[in-house]
């Protein structure tokens, strides 16, 4: 069975209403669930804006994600919103700063390699990719360093563009 023919169910068991659109996450990042089937990454809608994207998620995680653009336009008040990879990107003299992402149990955030291994032991209790952190939902966001992220990421595109 293709994953596009599979019903989604809740966490309890029960079948997605057929009306009801949500979001999964799987291994490549958040998938859209359109009436009770999920979305692949192939056949997946890209949002064409940081609205759309954010749109198309659950209350509750819409104000998170909201939270986090937030805190990066404020940081990078230069850099230009897009979408990238199917996510939300903040782009800076032609270099990406940083993505955010969400998902069903966390918002990602994605500096670079180079973001976290500068805030290395700040990011300690969060889970870690090779260049992403995640932030749990229902767990106040640690702002201040997102944004001290968000700053260190400017001023390494900025130092580059100056090459």
């Amino acid at each position: 069975m293709a994953d596009t023919d599979k019903k989604l169910t809740t966490n309890f068991g029960a079948p997605v209403p057929d009306n009801q659109n949500v979001m999964t996450a799987g291994p490549r990042g958040p998938f859209p669930v359109a009436n009770g089937q999920v979305q692949s990454m192939t056949n997946r809608p890209t949002a064409s804006s940081i609205d759309e994207y954010i749109a198309e998620f659950p209350a509750e995680t819409r104000a998170v994600l909201q939270e986090v653009r937030t805190l990066i336009s404020t940081s990078a008040p230069n850099a230009t919103e897009t979408i990238s990879y199917a996510i939300p990107t903040f782009d800076m003299n032609g270099r990406h700063v940083v993505h955010f992402a969400g998902y069903d149990t966390h918002v990602g955030l994605y500096p670079a390699p180079s973001g976290l291994e500068a805030f290395d032991e700040e990011l300690g209790g969060y889970k870690r990719g090779k260049g992403s952190v995640r932030f749990p939902l229902g767990e106040p966001l640690p702002t201040d360093l997102i944004r001290r992220i968000v700053e260190f990421r400017v001023a390494e595109v900025l130092r580059a563009a100056k090459k």
